[in-house]
């Protein structure tokens, strides 16, 4: 790929990601998931990218949306897999069959949680994780995939 060819990058949102803002603000911030997408889309100017993004709460959703990808020449996926993150196989499956690199993010430190936040069913097929950072986690993972698609990562 050109170094300045416009990129394409899906944004996946998991469930309940929908009551940002208001859902447990201490552990996931204040920001809404408009404001979360309004700032990927100014970084994504910024960095020559197109953004393709939902959020879908139930997983056979989430699933249709990545195998969409392969289909809507999609570069690569950022996925906040959500609460599927440590359960679903249906999800992980799907980002294999796709082939796309993938970041992984999260608001929270998952590893400053509950044990079973830890098991992640896709960091063995995701080239990064990002979390922690709150709102930053998805712009920090942004870059980094974009880095990565561009051979400057």
């Amino acid at each position: 790929m050109p170094p300045n060819a416009p990129l394409k990058i899906a944004v996946i949102h998991g469930p309940n990601l929908n009551m940002l803002g208001q859902r447990e603000p201490g552990i996931y911030g204040t920001a809404s998931l408009g404001h979360i997408d309004q700032k990927l889309a100014l970084l994504a100017h910024e960095l020559g990218c197109d953004l393709v993004s939902c959020q879908h709460n139930g997983e056979g959703e989430l699933v249709d949306a990545i195998q969409r990808t392969s289909i809507d020449g999609i570069d690569g996926i950022l996925i906040n897999p959500a609460a599927y993150t440590h359960t679903s196989v249906a999800i992980r499956d799907a980002l294999v069959a796709v082939g796309l690199p993938t970041v992984e993010v999260h608001l929270s430190n998952v590893y400053a949680r509950e044990a079973f936040r830890r098991e992640s069913l896709i960091a063995d097929i995701a080239i990064g994780r990002i979390m922690g950072f709150q709102k930053d986690s998805y712009l920090l993972g942004l870059r980094a995939l974009v880095g990565h698609l561009r051979g400057s990562a």
